[in-house]
């Protein structure tokens, strides 16, 4: 691309802006980061999570987020309320405590600080001991997994808070509510850091009983931003009902090994998930025949990207199906990177970041930080990264398409009636498989669009769970 590409120059004649354009790409990047509807016709900006603090225009009645599913007018939030609310099936939220947060925010005026510091809030008096009598184990547990969803909430947006430097902070005070949730279960999870280059991925063996009895396996990975809460939500009591142990883990651009380790997301995460199943097949308790494997968010590319290089996993199950994650950027966003690293570069700090607006910077913050350790910790400073070149590419690299035909094992790939990250690429992904496989997308008529279903995870896990169950009953 030339430095022109995605636009004339400001006063440079009657078409849009490259401020505008820069605008509404930085707007349409946010709105597919952040689970928010498009709105309007095909291709048109969708509305945006704005860090900053402004709101865009609330979803039409007709929209995927209609009447009372609409918390938030800014859709980006939104979507974030409609994850914490939908959690509450799990004991991961509680649906009175995140609609009092709602009001809460939306009297203080919608902002990332009002956000923040509102769940942040929450999250320290879940911590606390409630009114009248000492609490038991019982209650201490799952005040600890809902403090753990609040405080993940805010990790969300601190860095378009007053206060992006205390986003470490807050990461340890989510993971310290789900380290004291865990230790509380019965059976607590068996927690261990599995050999992983020169840093060990941390892992939580959830177990319906302490026996030796060989199981069906299920390891459950995250995606971009997703917390070891999101992992509960979405799986771990669907498998220990069913008589299955389920692998929760950080792996590299996650949880701990992101925000303490400062290890970047790898294109190579068979070289992750081969360490897991090894560790796996070393116990007695699980059944090596009937290990599964599935991704949520961006793992929807991730847990494909392992299968095919990774033949001891039985079943895959991507959700949302995705081979290139890169795509979930705008165009003007992605014209950005060039084969050249200094004139990417050059483009970026000389034409793009002066115009970038608040709301739009912080959101490529967010976006980043994931696949660059400086733009993390510039961020955690309140600048915007200057580097553009090499957390671009990371994120190009993630691209499956030339390998997906190497999967074996039988995969479903779901797909969601709004899906705003991945449009069409659950499709995509698989029509390219070659292995036994099916489609299901879950619907508004459900209640279960947007993306990864925030409305209905227990669904999600009823269709995720039978869907192995059966695939894998015969083994």
């Amino acid at each position: 691309m030339t430095r022109r590409s995605a636009g004339p120059e400001p006063g440079g004649g009657s078409g849009p802006t490259r401020r505008a354009l820069l605008a509404a790409g930085a707007g349409a990047g946010a709105a597919l980061a952040a689970g928010c509807a498009p709105a309007g016709a095909p291709g048109a900006p969708a509305p945006t999570r704005t860090p900053g603090g402004a709101t865009s225009p609330a979803p039409a009645a007709a929209g995927p987020t209609p009447g009372v599913m609409t918390l938030f007018k800014d859709p980006g939030y939104n979507f974030s309320g409609l994850l914490a609310l939908g959690a509450s099936g799990a004991g991961a939220a509680e649906v009175g405590e995140v609609l009092t947060a709602v009001n809460a925010i939306n009297t203080a005026g919608l902002s990332a600080q009002a956000y923040v510091e509102t769940f942040r809030r929450l999250g320290d008096q879940l911590l606390k001991a409630p009114p009248g009598a000492p609490p038991d184990d019982r209650t201490k547990q799952f005040r600890a997994l809902r403090a753990a969803q609040y405080y993940g909430q805010a990790l969300f947006f601190v860095l378009g808070s007053d206060d992006p430097g205390s986003e470490e902070r807050l990461y340890r005070a989510g993971r310290g509510a789900w380290d004291t949730f865990c230790g509380l279960c019965e059976p607590a999870p068996v927690e261990a850091a599995v050999p992983y280059g020169t840093t060990p991925l941390p892992v939580w063996f959830f177990r319906p009983d302490t026996s030796d009895t060989p199981r069906p396996t299920v390891i459950l990975t995250n995606g971009s931003d997703g917390q070891n809460v999101d992992m509960w939500t979405y799986g771990v009591p669907a498998a220990l009902d069913r008589g299955w142990n389920a692998l929760v883990y950080d792996g590299p651009g996650q949880g701990q090994l992101l925000f303490v380790d400062r290890v970047v997301f790898t294109p190579t995460w068979e070289k992750v998930v081969g360490p897991l199943i090894d560790w796996l097949s070393a116990r007695p308790d699980v059944d090596t025949a009937r290990i599964a494997l599935t991704g949520l968010s961006m793992a929807g590319d991730l847990a494909p990207r392992a299968a095919a290089f990774e033949h001891r996993i039985a079943a895959l199950v991507a959700m949302p199906g995705c081979v290139e994650p890169w795509l979930g950027f705008p165009p003007e966003i992605r014209r950005i990177l060039t084969p050249d690293k200094e004139q990417t570069n050059t483009i970026w700090n000389e034409e793009v970041v002066p115009e970038l607006p608040p709301d739009a910077a912080a959101v490529m913050k967010k976006r980043f930080e994931p696949f660059s350790i400086p733009a993390m910790l510039e961020a955690r400073q309140g600048r915007l990264f200057t580097d553009f070149y090499t957390p671009a590419t990371r994120i190009r690299a993630l691209t499956i398409t030339s390998v997906v035909d190497r999967i074996k094992a039988p995969t479903l790939v779901l797909d969601y009636d709004d899906e705003q990250f991945y449009p069409g690429q659950p499709r995509r992904l698989y029509d390219r498989l070659t292995s036994p496989k099916d489609y299901v997308k879950l619907t508004a008529a459900q209640g279960a669009q947007l993306h990864c279903s925030p409305m209905a995870p227990q669904l999600h896990c009823e269709v995720v769970f039978d869907w192995l169950q059966a695939t894998l009953a015969g083994r």
